[in-house]
């Protein structure tokens, strides 16, 4: 396959337009075949139910050219599963899993001119998005949706490398005891815009945002979770029902323990043990940028700094960044079931 002509070492984490895109629609109790299409526009009544009473998920994947050229996926078995459990706590109709990668294999198939080359530090960026398009004005579930999903080239989050940042702690809540914070929906990625904006304003990269019952205990950005290494290498997450469990921060705890040998534990972070020292490393995790370092928390004025400093990512941290990333790519040999080759 060719590839399009275009200088993919210049690419911005930004949205292209591509051949084509996946669609099915649901209506009358089951969805249809679906199929590929070149039309890359939505056309909804003013009544559509995602307009009034937000019933959007979506999920996020990246497609890679190996090293031995291929084209793979990584791990969408589960976008697939958390899509499903997204749907369901919305009460929307879950896309079967097994159509789910179905859908992934062919719209990453029909676009793979578009599927940066080894080495250029670019991917393909795979979106998958539902939401409700049935008419509806009273508040209930609409009964009908449409299940989409497009590509586009990007290149690395971090251009020139994972500088780290510096983020503050939030005034706000993402998400409520037995809410909607462990799920990928819409609704909660536009909870944390406006922190985001304020945040922007004073000259922070991000929001750390604490359980909203207490208010002491680490939960997550607006957008990837959190791993810290303390001053035994140990990695240690937040836990919560209100995170979202994110398939790169699984991934990462898998590395950790499985390939590099690291002692992992998931529990509650008080915000007080950032005070005390007992952390060497943090960084945010997430699909787009894998991990970004973090250099200084800000805490209402008080800085909390990591001793990895802000110059680079800590050394811990990057061994993670990099034994991930080259597993993703191919050079370094993955846990089966982890590659998804596109054929």
């Amino acid at each position: 396959m060719e590839k399009k002509d275009l200088d993919w070492g210049s690419l911005g984490f930004e949205y292209r337009v591509t051949d084509k895109r996946y669609v099915s629609n649901y209506k009358d109790g089951a969805w249809d075949e679906g199929t590929l299409t070149s039309d890359d526009t939505i056309t909804l009544s003013e009544d559509a139910g995602v307009l009034h009473y937000s019933q959007a998920v979506f999920e996020g994947l990246k497609a890679y050219t190996t090293q031995d050229g291929r084209t793979v996926c990584f791990r969408p078995d589960l976008n697939a599963e958390r899509m499903v459990d997204s749907a369901k706590r919305l009460e929307m109709p879950p896309f079967p899993a097994d159509r789910f990668i179905k859908a992934v294999e062919e719209v990453v198939k029909a676009n793979e001119a578009w599927v940066p080359p080894f080495g250029s530090g670019a991917s393909l960026y795979v979106r998958p998005v539902m939401f409700a398009t049935g008419k509806v004005i009273g508040v209930k579930p609409a009964d009908e949706y449409q299940f989409r999903i497009f590509v586009t080239p990007v290149g690395p989050y971090f251009k020139g490398g994972a500088k780290p940042i510096v983020v503050k702690i939030s005034d706000f809540d993402r998400a409520a005891p037995h809410g909607t914070g462990n799920i990928k929906a819409g609704l909660n990625y536009a909870m944390s815009l406006h922190p985001l904006v304020i945040a922007h304003d004073e000259g922070f990269a991000e929001n750390i945002f604490l359980d909203a019952k207490t208010r002491t205990k680490l939960e997550e950005t607006g957008g990837a979770n959190i791993i810290l290494i303390d001053r035994e290498g140990t990695l240690v997450t937040p836990k919560s029902d209100s995170i979202l469990p994110s398939i790169t921060k699984r991934s990462i705890l898998y590395v950790a323990q499985e390939t590099l040998g690291m002692k992992v534990v998931e529990r509650e972070i008080p915000i007080s043990e950032l005070h005390e020292g007992k952390f060497v490393e943090g960084g945010l995790c997430g699909t787009a940028a894998v991990i970004s370092p973090l250099g200084i928390i800000n805490d209402h004025g008080k800085e909390i700094k990591f001793e990895s400093g802000m110059e680079k990512m800590g050394p811990v941290l990057q061994k993670l960044y990099d034994t991930l990333t080259g597993m993703q790519s191919g050079a370094i040999e993955a846990p089966a079931g982890w590659i998804h080759e596109i054929k």
